[in-house]
């Protein structure tokens, strides 16, 4: 298994925790204007009232993000090792080791730069969604884990990372009402999302259960064995140079797979950075400067930043997320936001990522009616 209080540890050092800031707003009344402000725009009207927006350190952000993990990675690890006899548990307990330590740089790196986060656990297995058995090890279900979806997770949260927030605005030298203004519609148009899209948590979690089942993580011992070759090299020299060092540990099926998943993120993110210009443009005067701001704070990494980035697939990340807001603002000039939210009636109504690119292309294929002006 692997071990979440080391990569907790790790993330927490490499994050580090600047003492406790205030920033001067009542978050509680700032979340519910924009989710009046985003429900008016959009037409979301969730389920059931949304989580209460909450004030958190670097540490606490990071705590809350690594606990939802296990689910996603501890069914990965108990295959290392499979058919090598008594090499099995060093093997699988390496693995747990080296996994813990790249999620608590991963995570540690995230936590230094998020603003706000709506976070959803999408499958069972964090801290507080796992029960334990005397002797401490997870219990199994014999539940399928779809009919588990509801009421095994955690409840979602409304995460507002203080520290990095006061940084923001004076980095970026932004009004800070303002500036917490606009990242809280961001943040509660992801939380309107979920709330209001009944099959769209569910639809995510099928589509990372399939992509697990389908994942077998295994020792080569061949390869482990020998030095890299030429070709080695060069293959993961290309890799690095692209962002796509998931080519390397995928097959051409799980690729196909990861790039519905990476669709389907593309457009959560770029609906949900339309949605806070479009909603901004009337209530936030300085709009135009803190969308410049913001662009210049994400372009404007260091070189060994940039590098760490595109590592650990943040840069390629960073680029569909800027396609999914193209794609939204193209599909709402021609339709209006109505035209957008096609892409909630259902999972087949998602684009693909070739569509995200050519947003005429998903208009023809929804039948999404053009509004001409």
């Amino acid at each position: 298994m692997i071990d979440w209080s080391l990569a907790e540890r790790i993330a927490a050092t490499v994050a580090g925790d600047p003492p406790h800031v205030s920033l001067g707003v009542d978050l509680a009344e700032l979340a519910a204007d924009s989710e009046r402000l985003v429900g008016a725009y959009t037409g979301l009207v969730p389920a059931a009232p949304l989580p209460a927006a909450e004030w958190v350190s670097r540490s606490e952000w990071v705590n809350a993000n690594v606990g939802s993990l296990s689910g996603l990675l501890d069914p990965l690890v108990e295959h290392v090792g499979e058919g090598l006899g008594p090499l099995s548990s060093p093997l699988r307990a390496a693995a747990g080791y080296a996994i813990a330590a790249e999620v608590g740089v991963v995570f540690g790196y995230l936590g230094k730069h998020v603003l706000g986060q709506y976070e959803l656990v999408l499958l069972a297995g964090g801290p507080q969604a796992r029960s334990r058995a005397p002797g401490g090890r997870p219990t199994a279900s014999d539940e399928p884990a779809g009919s588990r979806l509801e009421h095994s997770l955690a409840p979602a949260r409304l995460l507002f990372v203080a520290p990095n927030l006061d940084s923001a605005v004076h980095e970026l030298k932004v009004d800070r009402e303002q500036f917490m203004h606009w990242v809280a519609l961001h943040e509660i148009t992801h939380a309107l999302q979920f709330g209001s899209v009944a099959w769209l948590r569910e639809h995510l979690a099928g589509m990372l259960r399939e992509l697990l089942e389908g994942m077998s993580v295994s020792l080569d011992t061949t390869r482990a064995l020998r030095l890299p070759t030429g070709a080695d090299l060069r293959k993961l020299a290309g890799a690095v140079g692209s962002g796509d060092l998931l080519s390397l540990m995928t097959t051409p099926e799980q690729r196909q797979l990861l790039d519905r998943v990476q669709a389907t993120m593309a457009v959560l993110e770029g609906y949900a950075e339309h949605v806070m210009d479009a909603v901004g443009a009337d209530v936030l005067p300085s709009l135009p400067s803190l969308r410049a701001a913001l662009n210049r704070r994400r372009s404007s990494r260091s070189a060994p930043a940039r590098m760490l980035q595109r590592l650990l697939g943040l840069d390629l990340k960073l680029r569909q997320y800027e396609l999914g807001k193209q794609f939204c603002d193209a599909v709402a000039r021609h339709g209006g936001i109505d035209a957008v939210n096609r892409v909630w009636t259902g999972p087949e109504a998602m684009p693909t990522l070739e569509e995200l690119a050519q947003p005429a292309d998903w208009l023809r294929r929804t039948h999404v009616p053009v509004v001409t002006k």
